[in-house]
């Protein structure tokens, strides 16, 4: 989106919180504005610095709300074992980047009902708070941004928050893929109809109307002035060009997954991949895996064939020399969820998955936690292409 790289702000429990070039543009732009209002507020003088410190916090709001918005996402996601690698702020919002896609549809909408929830709890805070702060009049004149409310800064800028809040939580349960909305219909369609395929291209149709409604209405308004002005009819185009583009995407990235939708891990999966018994000493498994084979990892398992995690050499060579004897490599391994997926999910649903990507290859394990195999990136490739050739 946009190009570009991103700019690292923090980590949240090991999620990277990133913001896009864009995102600089639309704070200064809320910052901006935000300042006008407050000094037309406050009555400041020019030398003032109140309504330009009022605007800084209120952006910080503004971004604090998207941000709690997708740490929603996030949080939901995790708990049903979906990792998630970033979450990055930009012009038009945030995004949390899953490292695969729900496996089911109550997944899917726990997950995309997760980040509206949230926003809802804080328009609920800032309103309840704002109106026992002052007066429903005066909460809902500074909301509207009306600048003779005579309210506080303080509560001007509660308001303000409250009503943006309350703006992103309808504008995101609008059902236009890919937006939360989007995401809970599509929930639905796969919930109704069994097909995940099906009901991506559902939503992602719905997205598409929805995107080319909010470009003509954008148009009208930039043209005319109408409701939002000049400057929101842009605005709102470049959001529907955005949905509009992001939605086929999705429904052209189904056409694809479509065709191996029939096929499961199992059946392309390497169902004899080199394991590491999980009781052995850390100077074995580099001497007798790492120094043979020359592999960046090797799966783990235990006497019962489970799956332990992955051995990376890197950790294995962090191992102090004197303590690699007596070190078990079960001691070491890394045991994260989105390394392994079920043997009997569907091919498709690995297209979008990031840790395939990054790893090149994914664990399948059976419904008992035994490894069944490896899928690597190749054989997802070469069975697509396989099911193009056929068709």
């Amino acid at each position: 989106m946009f190009g570009g790289g991103s700019i690292t702000l923090f980590h949240v429990r090991g999620i990277r919180i990133a913001v896009d070039w864009s995102w600089f543009l639309i704070l200064f732009l809320v910052i901006f504005w935000m300042s006008n209002f407050y000094s037309e507020l406050l009555g400041s003088s020019a030398g003032s610095t109140t309504p330009f410190i009022l605007a800084v916090a209120s952006a910080a709001g503004f971004f604090g709300s998207i941000l709690l918005h997708e740490l929603g996402h996030a949080w939901a996601a995790t708990r049903d074992g979906i990792g998630i690698s970033s979450i990055q702020l930009w012009i038009f919002g945030g995004m949390a980047r899953m490292d695969r896609e729900a496996d089911s549809p109550g997944v899917e909408a726990r997950v995309a009902l997760a980040g509206p929830a949230v926003t809802f709890a804080i328009f609920a805070a800032l309103t309840i708070g704002g109106v026992l702060a002052g007066s429903w009049h005066d909460f809902r004149e500074s909301a509207l941004v009306e600048t003779s409310s005579g309210s506080s800064g303080v509560l001007a800028m509660v308001a303000w928050l409250g009503s943006i809040n309350l703006l992103l939580l309808v504008f995101n349960l609008l059902p236009a893929f890919p937006m939360d909305g989007g995401r809970v219909a599509r929930a639905i369609a796969w919930k109704w109809t069994g097909d995940r395929n099906a009901a991506t291209k559902f939503a992602a149709d719905l997205g598409r109307i929805f995107g080319w409604i909010f470009i003509a209405a954008g148009a009208y308004m930039a043209l005319t002035g109408a409701i939002l002005g000049t400057f929101g009819g842009i605005w709102l185009a470049l959001v529907g060009m955005v949905i509009n583009g992001s939605a086929r995407g999705a429904s052209l990235q189904t056409q694809v997954g479509s065709s191996i939708h029939s096929i499961s891990v199992a059946d392309v999966m390497d169902r004899q991949p080199v394991t590491i018994p999980g009781e052995i000493s850390v100077e074995q498994a580099l001497d007798e895996y790492f120094l043979r084979y020359r592999w960046p990892w090797f799966p783990v398992v235990d006497a019962a064939h489970r799956f332990l995690g992955l051995l990376n050499r890197e950790a294995a060579d962090e191992v102090p020399e004197v303590s690699r004897t007596v070190s078990r490599v079960s001691e070491i391994v890394d045991a994260d969820r989105s390394l392994f997926i079920r043997d009997d999910t569907p091919l498709d649903s690995l297209l979008s998955n990031q840790n395939l990507r990054r790893l090149g290859a994914l664990m399948a394990v059976d419904a008992d936690g035994r490894l069944s195999g490896v899928i690597t990136v190749e054989q997802v490739g070469r069975a697509l292409r396989d099911a193009q050739t056929r068709a």
